[in-house]
């Protein structure tokens, strides 16, 4: 019935202006934003109504959010796919309540385990941990793929203002022109390497890894592995590769990649912001979790930014969804929701098993501002294809003697969220010709802060991992497996020794996939 009704909403405000709706409700603005410990989220440019919010936050009701909040904060197994408790957010809150795990309370266990990478962290910046020449790191090369790469990367770049250590590199891509063009630049005798796998056998992960330690081992022989680090809970795969045990650092079985940067795997973003930083970070997750858990749904940033996004993809239809940061070092923000919602969140089977009858989630993508306004924006503005945009800003920058450069981000900013509501109905009577026109009436929302501090970023990365979390419950589905990831890397350990060697002949496989096998073969031949 509450899906029905809200399908007739968007049926009656297709024929309303978003503008008018201020023009209706002159405190339009004071009803439709929220502020909550230095963010400030406007969504009054959606076509949001007061009686739109209600049916919202009965559906958010009669799905029970509440009570499924609380059992994810508790250590209840939600994951149920998978039989596992949901425990990221009590990497950020271990001093908080108990959570107790079959009977067993895990929070010290955890802080243990904090404190040791934190302590390792903080020891190889200060210079207490050298290379086997005893000489400080100057360079770190953090090997992983997904969450154990787009985390730390999005983290470290996001917060270079506060990077006092060494510098950090990123390796993930299976690609052999990645580590090429990193390692030549790197000297091996001052650079530490971590390996991030959670099991120690991804695909990505351990083929890096593996092309990494010869390299180390070329320059410094039996002393490579004072050299490296592993971020893993395969204690004796970790040994074999000659990884000292006090350098083998864990994180829970419960914790999936996507929302891994608050446990080890942050470990090269402290080396690189320090550990003051890194808890900085940790407590606005930490604050934004008990706004999610105490907040009334109207004043509630998770649940309403979760409620936009379902009238406008659920309900509307619009099947993306674009993020827009109008900050240059908040580049990979968008990846990293683009990896965290949809592959939460892009699935059609339900709890029950059932099929999903209605849209799994948008295809989330964007860039930075002011860029973005050069490339895809004309599509934004203009395109039949309406695409909801948020938009994300700083009213400050950290940099003081480059202020006129802020005031225009800010302004192209606030700019575009207003142009992309008004269009130029405001310049009818300038008699435009069509090309020119553009009808505005589309969507867009504003999260507006004072700067971006290890503080602010940690709430950004929890409001929105709360948005995904809502958002799956009110659509019925499990937002912490991946199985969709799992089933093209086990085809791919198939395929592999066909690629290695034209001789190999496996059964099963399309007659495309065979072909394009095959054509391989044949330009490496022609190419010799």
């Amino acid at each position: 019935m509450i899906w029905s009704a809200l399908k007739q909403r968007c049926k009656d405000a297709s024929n309303t202006r978003i503008k008018s709706l201020f023009d209706s409700d002159t405190d339009r603005l004071a009803s439709f934003s929220i502020e909550c410990d230095g963010l400030y989220l406007d969504y009054s440019k959606t076509n949001i109504d007061l009686s739109t919010r209600n049916l919202l936050i009965h559906l958010v009701s009669s799905k029970n959010v509440g009570q499924y909040r609380e059992t994810m904060f508790t250590g209840k197994r939600i994951n149920f796919t998978e039989d596992r408790p949901v425990l990221h957010t009590l990497e950020r809150n271990t001093e908080g309540p108990e959570v107790m795990i079959d009977g067993k309370a895990i929070n010290k266990e955890v802080q243990r385990a904090q404190d040791k990478f934190l302590s390792f962290a903080e020891a190889i910046r200060e210079g207490r941990v050298l290379t086997c020449n005893g000489t400080k790191f100057t360079d770190v090369i953090n090997i992983g793929i997904g969450g154990s790469d787009l985390g730390p990367k999005m983290v470290t770049k996001a917060l270079t203002p506060y990077a006092d250590g060494p510098r950090i590199h990123f390796l993930s891509n299976i690609d052999g022109a990645q580590i090429f063009d990193l390692t030549r630049g790197l000297d091996p005798q001052t650079t530490l390497v971590i390996v991030a796998s959670k099991t120690f056998t991804t695909l990505e992960t351990m083929t890096n890894a593996l092309q990494v330690k010869h390299w180390l081992t070329g320059y410094l022989g039996t002393e490579a592995g004072k050299h490296m680090c592993a971020i893993s809970n395969a204690r004796e795969k970790c040994l074999e590769w000659d990884i000292p045990e006090e350098r083998i650092f864990t994180f829970g079985e419960s914790i999936g990649g996507r929302y891994s940067i608050w446990s080890a795997i942050g470990m090269s973003a402290v080396i690189a912001l320090g550990r003051n930083n890194f808890e900085h970070f940790h407590n606005g997750g930490k604050s934004m979790d008990c706004h999610f858990r105490t907040a009334p749904a109207h004043a509630n940033l998770p649940i309403m930014l979760a409620l936009v996004g379902i009238w406008h993809n659920q309900i509307c239809g619009y099947s993306t969804r674009s993020v827009i940061p109008y900050e240059e070092r908040m580049e990979y923000f968008p990846d990293y929701l683009q990896q965290l919602e949809m592959e939460s969140n892009g699935k059609v089977v339900k709890f029950d098993q059932t099929e999903i009858q209605l849209p799994s989630g948008p295809v989330i993508w964007g860039g930075t501002g002011t860029n973005g306004q050069h490339a895809y924006f004309q599509h934004l503005h203009q395109s039949n294809i309406i695409t909801p945009c948020e938009f994300l800003v700083g009213a400050m920058g950290h940099e003081k003697d480059f202020q006129i450069h802020h005031d225009y981000l800010v302004a192209n900013c606030l700019a575009q969220s207003e142009a992309l509501m008004c269009g130029t109905l405001s310049e009818v009577s300038q008699n435009l010709p069509n090309y020119r026109n553009f009808k505005g009436n589309r969507p867009s929302i504003t999260l507006l802060y004072k700067m971006l501090t290890p503080h602010v970023l940690g709430q950004l990365i929890a409001l929105y991992e709360h948005r995904v979390f809502v958002e799956g419950v009110v659509l019925g589905i499990n937002s912490f497996d991946q199985w969709g990831v799992e089933l093209g890397k086990g085809l791919a350990q198939k395929i592999y020794p066909l690629i290695k060697d034209e001789n190999q002949r496996e059964e099963g496989f399309s007659k495309s996939l065979e072909e394009l096998i095959s054509k391989a073969h044949s330009f490496r031949k022609n190419s010799v």
